[in-house]
């Protein structure tokens, strides 16, 4: 016999990912969206009469275990006009919706790393914050010669959201940018 190294299932069933999905309040559609695989799937692993094998038995395990993780990564719905995705290479690490009439930002963290934050450990950034962190994902205001570099970009002046709809807030040092949303 082969020594094991885990615990966990060899199969699992098509009752227990459709109880899993359930229990998470989740359509096929939904379900398939969340574990990144094809609505086709989660249907055809939920018809099957045979047992089911691959990565889908373990998460099914841990979303037995962790059933609020679902809640965790879910992108709230978008109140006000605006919205910047902070991202580290494909990762979300801040959700920042802006409503720029009332000078109001609300942020929501995805990572632990206070490192990979938009602000760090602020937790309720106030708009003049927001406004210093868009700064930074820019080239400086008093960069030498400013003006060739807006020309090159065709903005008419120095504008830190339209430099990052242009750059996307991308640096030379590092894996972080920016997605806007409006």
């Amino acid at each position: 016999m082969k020594k094991r190294l885990f615990i966990t299932s060899d199969y699992t069933t098509a009752d227990e990912i459709k109880k899993v999905r359930k229990e998470l309040h989740l359509t096929q559609k939904e379900f398939a969206e969340f574990i990144n695989c094809s609505k086709p799937t989660v249907e055809r692993w939920e018809r099957s009469t045979d047992v089911i094998c691959g990565p889908i038995v373990l998460l099914l395990k841990m979303l037995q275990k962790y059933p609020d993780y679902e809640q965790e990564v879910k992108i709230p719905e978008k109140e006000w006009p605006l919205r910047i995705w902070y991202m580290h290479g494909q990762d979300v690490c801040t959700l920042i919706d802006v409503n720029e009439q009332e000078r109001k930002i609300k942020i929501r963290n995805y990572t632990d790393k206070i490192m990979f934050r938009a602000f760090g450990v602020v937790e309720n950034p106030d708009y003049n914050q927001y406004q210093e962190f868009l700064a930074s994902r820019c080239f400086p205001e008093s960069r030498d010669k400013m003006k060739l570099i807006l020309k090159d970009l065709g903005l008419p002046f120095y504008d830190p959201i339209m430099i990052i709809e242009k750059t996307e807030g991308r640096m030379a040092e590092d894996a972080f940018w920016l997605r806007i949303e409006r």
